[in-house]
């Protein structure tokens, strides 16, 4: 009798433990199967593309949108209101991650909540912007890709340079109230002084203010347009562009999307390829790896873009062995 009861004991724990490891395997699989939401925080406009190579990113990794994943995208359109509010709304939808694109943005995020994980993108120098402890380790709540912008601003004042050497005055317009403009403009002030350029710095916080620099800045007082990045020079860029043209002068950006609207050159990050790149940090932080873990990325690499129908309209002509060296040609 003693040796069945043992038995009928052995095979009770047998019962148990397999019905127990059924049970994990069972919660595993519905954790791994669970439709995951992900919160997304996005300027819209010329930032677009970030979101794009998201979306595309995270399909090419297993996580397609509607089946494994749901996207919540907050989208404040360009406008330079302070985003806090909409990133609001996104913590309330209780997502399992966030994803930050810009400055303004991020900073709204990280604002309110310091919990949620925070995946960030075209983020100027997040160390030196106080938004982590360190590219190694965050040591908070955040991890991403961070923007090149301030580190190439000196490489973009040098390639206008070799485009076009009698530059000595350029026009720089700083948007004082916002952060990425204040942080970025330094690096292009150390760029010029090394290259015997005299940068032109004019102040604005609004369209009207920066209709008026244009305005009180007559034709032969600069010879080109430096971009120091800002929203507000983005939603306006058209006027930038026809000051250019009309007064023939070289316009550097830091994007594509504005070579494409008609500035002269670009040197900067492709945010399709920003998107893609921070897809695979979502994927890590979805599989339980804590954003402190997870070491903060730069762009893979810069892309070199000339608008030559501009140069045409400017009556510059590019030396070819500069136009050997360009990524991509807009006509």
């Amino acid at each position: 009798m003693k040796r069945i009861g043992s038995i009928r004991r052995a095979l009770n724990i047998l019962v148990l433990t397999a019905t127990y490891t059924f049970t994990l395997a069972c919660f595993s699989w519905a954790q791994s199967t669970a439709v995951r939401r992900i919160g997304v925080l996005t300027p819209g406009g010329d930032f677009a593309p970030v979101l794009e190579g998201l979306r595309q990113g995270l399909a090419q990794l297993g996580y397609v949108e509607g089946k494994q994943i749901i996207l919540i995208v907050e989208d404040t359109k360009m406008e330079t209101l302070d985003p806090v509010n909409a990133a609001t709304r996104l913590v309330a939808a209780k997502p399992d991650l966030l994803v930050t694109v810009a400055t303004s943005h991020t900073a709204a995020a990280k604002q309110a909540t310091a919990s949620l994980p925070i995946v960030f993108t075209v983020l100027a120098d997040p160390v030196q912007a106080g938004f982590v402890a360190s590219f190694a380790s965050s040591k908070n709540n955040l991890t991403g890709v961070s923007n090149s912008v301030g580190i190439l601003s000196g490489k973009r004042v040098e390639l206008l340079k070799e485009m076009a050497p009698g530059i000595k005055r350029a026009l720089a317009i700083v948007t004082i109230n916002e952060q990425v403009a204040q942080k970025t403009f330094p690096s292009l002030t150390a760029a010029a002084q090394k290259l015997g350029i005299q940068l032109i710095r004019r102040d604005v916080t609004n369209k009207e203010e920066l209709e008026k620099v244009l305005i009180d800045t007559p034709k032969g007082s600069v010879d080109a347009i430096i971009l120091v990045p800002a929203i507000l020079l983005r939603n306006n860029i058209a006027l930038l562009v026809e000051k250019a043209k009309k007064d023939k002068l070289p316009f550097g950006v830091h994007t594509e999307e504005l070579v494409k609207k008609g500035a002269l050159v670009s040197y900067g990050e492709d945010n399709r390829l920003i998107g893609n790149q921070a897809a695979k940090i979502v994927v890590k932080i979805l599989k339980g790896i804590q954003p402190t873990d997870i070491p903060i990325e730069t762009p893979d690499r810069p892309v070199l873009v000339v608008n030559r129908a501009t140069a045409k309209i400017i009556g510059l002509k590019i030396p070819s062995e500069f136009l050997e060296r360009v990524d991509r040609i807009v006509e």
